[in-house]
Order: C-alpha cells, then sequence, then structure tokens
C-alpha cells in the first residue's frame, strides 16, 4: 500500500489548513471551561511539580545513587506522559487516541511504582518529594478525564463498540490549536522538562564514567 495516497497521510499535509480552534477569552458554558482548564491549567501546571522534582533529584544527588537508572526512568515516564499529551494536541480525539491515553496512564503508572521502588532503596524520599510525586501521577489522569469530558461521544461509541473504521485512525484536529498556543507549551515543555531532565541525565552519565575511570 502508498502511504502517500492514504487518506490519514493526505488529510496530515492538510492540517493547518482548517480555521484554529475557538476558545473564547471567557467561558461561557461547561465546556468552553473544561476546554480553557485543560489548556492553561492542567497542561501548563505539569511543568511545576516536573521542575521540583528535578531539584529534589539534584538536592539528594541521584548522580552518586541510582544514577543513570533511575534517570532513564524518568525519560521512560516522559515520553509515557508525552506521547498521549501530543495526540491530544494535534490529533482528532476519537476511540484510538482515547485508548492510547488510558493505556499510557496505566503503563505509566507501572513505571512511576517501578521508579520509587528503585529510589527508596538507594537514595533519601523526603515526604516533599512524594507529595511531588502524588501530582506528577495524578496530572495525566486529570488530562484524560477532562479530554474525555470533552468528547464523551467518542468515549461512549468506544466503550459500546460503535465505532466506525476512521475511528481507529490517526487524523488530525478538524479545527486545530493555534500555533501560538503549541509554540508557547512546546517551549515551556522544553525549559521545564526536556532541558531539566536532559541536564539531570548528563550529569548522572559523567559521574557514572568518572566514577569507572578511577
Amino acid at each position: 500500500m502508498d502511504l502517500r495516497h492514504s487518506p490519514a497521510v493526505g488529510a496530515w499535509r492538510r492540517w493547518r489548513r482548517p480555521r484554529d480552534l475557538p476558545v473564547p477569552p471567557r467561558a461561557v458554558d461547561a465546556e468552553g471551561a473544561n476546554r480553557r482548564f485543560l489548556m492553561y491549567g492542567v497542561l501548563p501546571l505539569w511543568c511545576v511539580p516536573a521542575v521540583a522534582d528535578w531539584l529534589m533529584h539534584r538536592r539528594t544527588h541521584i548522580e552518586d545513587t541510582t544514577g543513570t537508572r533511575e534517570s532513564a526512568l524518568h525519560a521512560l515516564m516522559m515520553t509515557e506522559a508525552g506521547i498521549p499529551v501530543a495526540m491530544g494536541l494535534l490529533a482528532k480525539v476519537n476511540p484510538l487516541v482515547l485508548s492510547v491515553m488510558g493505556g499510557a496512564a496505566v503503563v505509566h503508572g507501572a513505571t512511576a511504582l517501578w521508579d520509587v521502588s528503585l529510589a527508596t532503596d538507594e537514595r533519601e524520599i523526603r515526604p516533599v518529594e512524594q507529595h511531588i510525586h502524588s501530582f506528577l501521577e495524578v496530572l495525566p489522569l486529570a488530562a484524560m478525564a477532562f479530554t474525555c469530558c470533552l468528547h464523551a461521544d467518542q468515549v461512549r461509541a468506544a466503550l459500546r463498540g460503535r465505532t466506525k473504521p476512521e475511528d481507529w485512525k490517526l487524523l488530525p484536529k478538524e479545527h486545530p490549536l493555534s500555533v501560538k498556543y503549541l509554540a508557547g507549551l512546546g517551549l515551556a515543555i522544553g525549559a521545564c522538562v526536556a532541558l531539566p531532565y536532559a541536564e539531570e541525565m548528563t550529569r548522572c552519565v559523567r559521574t557514572a564514567r568518572t566514577r569507572k575511570a578511577s
């Protein structure tokens, strides 16, 4: 099959052409309130506990204890959260996207348990860090819950098995989010998540190499 002629590929080539999703400056109904809180509350708020958790790792000298093993788990959890977030921001929310979100939430929770089990054996996990972990575990579920509320028809279709072939294709949003919003959120994630944890991994790798050389 030639993917260049696939309807889904064609749709993604035109994904910026439709009018941007209208987001009124003030919520006038429950749907608008949910969308605004998800876009400007839940998703940006994710950056705060992410930075706080990185500071806790730095304070307890993760590079001298669990090192690259725990830092790799952090990168894995960011990937598990990042994929469904990217799909929710760019793709049409259908049973496929909702299923990925649900599966990713389960896998993310299991990886978080693995992470804490590894860390508690080798470095101090203070109560503050435990509370930060609680936010990091709840926020993905909150984002998924708000998304399900905004797309209740797709949730019902998936649960009742009344889906169509198009419901299991990765398609662009009919009305995409604005470039300004996507760029701003991407910049925030890069500055508050990608860069700090890249620094953490670099620090852990450097310490491991120094220890091995000595």
